[in-house]
């Protein structure tokens, strides 16, 4: 009889959706006072290299995304050392915040689709 093959194809997504949820907890226990930050919704996370590096996407109401942005990469290390106390893992993986611009896009469609 074969041996059973077990896949690790999830443990990315768990992974990720674990920092996802502990970077929200820290973002909103650390830094619920800056006007920039605390209008921040962490909608989605993909992990890349290995488990080495995850990429945390983020929703903003401000409008001035670069401003966010830059706040948000200002913060990654300090945000990432305090998740390293609330992860239960040997290895902390990096983490970097990229903008989730699916509802401007989506608008934009339903814009243009009304056109027609």
């Amino acid at each position: 009889m074969p041996k059973k093959q077990f896949s690790n194809s999830n443990r990315g997504e768990r992974v990720a959706s674990k920092v996802q949820t502990l970077v929200a907890e820290i973002l909103r226990d650390n830094y619920s006072d800056d006007p920039l930050i605390a209008g921040v919704s962490l909608v989605g996370a993909v992990a890349h290299g290995g488990l080495q590096f995850v990429r945390l996407f983020f929703y903003t109401r401000n409008a001035d995304v670069a401003a966010v942005q830059k706040k948000l990469d200002e913060i990654t290390r300090t945000v990432r050392f305090e998740l390293a106390h609330r992860m239960n893992q040997k290895y902390v993986p990096d983490i970097k915040f990229a903008y989730d611009d699916t509802l401007e896009r989506a608008e934009r469609i339903d814009e243009l689709l009304s056109k027609l």
